[in-house]
C-alpha cells in the first residue's frame, strides 16, 4: 500500500499540464488548457485540464484524474506503475513498505533483467539480417522489411550456444532469471531459443520483458515463450499492446486475437488496433487493462471448436469486469481461417466488414446457453437456468445483467422477480414518489461539495454534525451527502492535499467526488472574488439545511400517520421547525 502522504507528495511536484502534454498537445483557453479528447473521438475539444487543480477532465465522455489517472488510462498502467514511473520522472523514491510482490521478487533476483532482455532482442534483429531462411519465412507470410523492424522481429539461430556471443559471462544467473538460458542435468547451459523466428514481448512502458519464437521448420513446439519471470507475468501482459495504443484510441477498439503473427499480419495490412494473448486464456487482468485503452473489446477466434471454447473462456474471465457503456463483442472467423490468413486473402476492408458484424457479449452467452439445453421442455429451461445462474451473478455491469435477466427470464417463462430470487439476486424496489431523492437537494450538496473542491478553507464555516441529521433520511441524496462528509473529515484535519479524488480512489465516494471535482472547473472559470465564493458556498449550506430539515420534517409526520411519536420524536419536531429560522453556516 503506497502511503497516501506520498501521492499528495507526488501530485504536488508533478504538473498534470506537463503530463498530458507529453502525449496530447495542449491549447491555453482562458485559465485551463483544453484539446480534443484522447479517449474518445470527437472533432471539438472538450478536454479540460487544470493547472491550479492539478487534474483533467473531458465533459464529452467524463474521462477525469490526475496525472496518475492519466497515465494509468492513456497507457494503460496499473495503479502503482503509474505512480511509480511519475515518482521516478521527477527523482523521487516509491517507499520501500509499498513494494509489491513483484518488486520484492525482483530486488531478491538481483539483475538488470530490462537491460539483458534488450541485450538479446538487439542480438536476436542482427541475426535476422544474415538469415536468409528466415527473412524468406516472413516474406512468404507477407510481412515487409518495415513492419519486421517495426516489431522488432528477430531470430534466434540454430545453436546451444549462441547467445555466449553477447554474454561473455554465459553462466551469470540473469540469464537463467531472464528465461534465455537453461541448464541441463549435467550441468551444461544452453539457448532457450533456437533456429526460430523472435517476437519481443514489450510492457506498456517499452521494456522488452520476454520473447515468443517461432519455429521456421516442422519442430516442437510451434511457438515456445518466455517462461514467467520477476519482470513477465503472462496473466497480465499482451503482445502487441504498446505498439497499438495510438491505433486503438483512433479506431476506439481493440482486437484480441490468439498469435503473434495475426498481430503483426494484421498491422501489415493497417488494422493496427490488434493485441494478442500470450499462450494463455484471456484474463480478468486483460480485460481491466484493454478497458482503460478502449470502449470495444472485439475477441476474434477461429470458428472451430477450439476457438469457441476460448470465446467462451474469455467470456467467462470477462464477466467480472464488464462496464455499462462499454462493450465486448465476439467475432467467428470462417472455417480453416485466422486472422493472418484471412486479412492476407481478402484485405483490410473484408475484414473490418466481418468484424462490424461480430456478436455482442450478452447475444453471445445466451446463444451458447441455449446451444446446451432443449428449451421447449421444462427440463431444458431448468437446465439453461441453472447453468446461466453463476454466469450472470458476476456480470458487473448493473444495467447490462438486467438486461440480461430480463431476456433469461423471458426465454424461460418466468418473471424476471422470480428469475431474481433464483438467482439470489436482490434487487432494490423502486422507491415511492414520496420517497425519492429531491433533485435540489441533491443539486446543493453537490454544490457544497464543488465549492469545497475549489476552496478548502470553507470546510471552517461549518458543522459536520448537522450533517448526521440526514442520515437515511427520505428525500435527500445519500451518495452525496456521505461524500460530502468524508470530503469534510479529510479536508478538517488540516492536512494540505493536492487531490481530493486521489484520497477516495477505490473508496464509494470516489465517483462523487471526481464529479464534484469536475463541476469544480467550471466555478473556477466564474469571475468571482474570493468573498463571492464564500458567500456561493454559505448560501448553498444553508440552503441544503433548510431541505434536510424540511426531508425530516416530513419523515417525522409520514410516521407520525403510521405509528404516532414518542416523546422524543416530538422534541425533535419542535427543534426542526425552529431551525429552519436559523442559518446553518456560522
Amino acid at each position: 500500500m503506497i502511503p497516501q502522504s506520498f501521492i499528495q507528495d507526488l501530485l504536488g511536484r508533478v504538473d498534470v499540464v506537463e503530463v498530458v502534454d507529453r502525449h496530447v498537445k495542449l491549447k491555453r483557453s482562458g485559465a485551463n488548457y483544453s484539446a480534443c479528447c484522447p479517449f474518445h473521438t470527437e472533432k471539438s475539444p472538450s478536454f479540460t485540464v487544470s493547472p491550479t487543480k492539478q487534474f483533467y477532465h473531458c465533459f464529452g465522455c467524463g474521462a477525469h484524474g490526475t496525472a496518475i489517472g492519466f497515465m494509468m488510462e492513456y497507457s494503460g498502467m496499473g495503479f502503482v506503475d503509474a505512480v511509480k514511473d511519475l515518482a521516478q520522472s521527477v527523482g523521487m523514491q516509491v517507499p520501500e513498505e509499498a513494494r509489491s510482490e513483484y518488486t520484492q521478487r525482483r530486488a531478491e533476483e538481483g539483475p538488470d533483467l530490462y537491460g539483458v532482455l534488450l541485450q538479446a532482442a538487439q542480438f536476436y534483429r542482427n541475426q535476422l539480417k544474415d538469415a536468409p531462411q528466415a527473412i524468406e519465412y516472413l516474406k512468404r507470410r507477407g510481412l515487409s522489411g518495415e513492419i519486421a523492424k517495426h516489431f522488432g522481429i528477430g531470430y534466434a539461430p540454430d545453436g546451444w550456444q549462441n547467445l555466449e556471443q553477447v554474454f561473455p559471462d554465459y553462466a551469470d544467473k540473469s540469464l537463467n532469471v531472464a528465461g534465455l538460458v537453461k541448464q541441463n542435468e549435467e550441468g551444461r547451459r544452453y539457448d532457450v531459443f533456437r533456429d526460430r523466428i523472435m517476437f519481443p514481448i514489450v510492457d506498456v512502458k517499452g521494456n522488452i520483458i520476454g520473447f515468443g519464437g517461432r519455429v521456421l521448420g516442422d519442430g516442437e513446439p510451434k511457438y515456445l515463450n518466455s517462461p514467467e519471470t520477476p519482470v513477465f507475468e503472462k496473466g497480465r501482459e499482451l503482445y502487441g499492446l504498446f505498439h497499438a495504443r495510438r491505433a486503438i484510441r483512433d479506431a476506439a477498439c481493440v482486437i484480441v486475437v490468439e498469435g503473434y503473427m495475426d498481430v503483426v499480419a494484421l498491422a501489415q495490412a493497417e488494422v493496427g488496433y490488434a493485441v494478442a494473448t500470450l499462450g494463455t486464456a484471456t484474463t480478468p487482468n486483460h480485460v481491466q487493462k484493454l478497458l482503460r485503452q478502449s470502449d470495444e473489446i472485439v475477441f476474434c477466434f477461429d470458428g472451430d471448436a477450439a476457438g469457441r471454447r476460448a470465446a467462451w473462456r474469455a467470456l467467462e474471465n470477462s464477466l467480472t469486469q464488464l462496464v455499462d457503456g462499454k462493450q465486448l463483442r465476439f467475432l467467428f472467423l470462417p472455417d480453416g481461417e485466422d486472422p493472418d490468413t484471412y486479412v492476407r486473402a481478402n484485405g483490410k476492408a473484408a475484414f473490418e466488414a466481418l468484424l462490424a458484424k461480430a456478436q455482442p457479449l450478452s447475444r453471445f452467452l445466451i446463444d451458447e446457453l441455449r446451444s446446451n439445453v432443449d428449451s421447449h421442455t421444462s427440463e431444458g429451461r431448468a437446465k439453461l437456468m441453472q447453468q446461466a445462474k453463476p454466469l450472470v451473478k458476476q456480470i458487473a455491469a448493473p444495467m447490462l445483467s438486467l438486461l440480461i435477466r430480463k431476456e433469461l427470464a423471458q426465454l424461460v417463462g418466468v418473471s424476471q422477480q422470480e428469475l431474481d430470487a433464483n438467482f439470489e439476486i436482490r434487487t432494490q424496489a423502486a422507491p415511492a414518489p414520496a420517497r425519492r431523492a429531491a433533485p435540489v437537494t441533491q443539486s446543493i450538496l453537490r454544490t457544497a461539495l464543488e465549492l469545497l473542491i475549489v476552496e478548502p478553507r470553507f470546510a471552517a464555516l461549518i458543522k459536520r454534525g448537522d450533517l448526521a441529521e440526514a442520515v437515511d433520511v427520505p428525500g435527500v441524496d445519500q451518495g452525496d451527502l456521505l461524500a460530502l462528509d468524508a470530503a469534510l473529515e479529510v479536508v478538517g484535519s488540516g492536512e494540505v492535499l493536492v487531490s481530493l479524488g486521489e484520497v477516495f480512489r477505490g473508496s464509494p465516494h470516489e465517483a462523487a467526488v471526481r464529479q464534484a471535482e469536475a463541476g469544480a472547473l467550471r466555478w473556477q472559470d466564474r469571475t468571482l472574488e474570493p468573498g463571492e465564493f464564500e458567500a456561493e458556498f454559505r448560501g448553498a449550506w444553508d440552503q441544503a439545511m433548510v431541505l434536510i430539515r424540511k426531508a425530516r420534517i416530513n419523515a417525522l409526520l409520514e410516521k407520525s400517520k403510521r405509528q404516532g411519536w414518542n416523546s422524543d420524536e416530538q422534541a425533535q419536531y419542535r427543534l426542526l421547525q425552529q431551525a429552519l429560522n436559523v442559518p446553518a453556516s456560522k
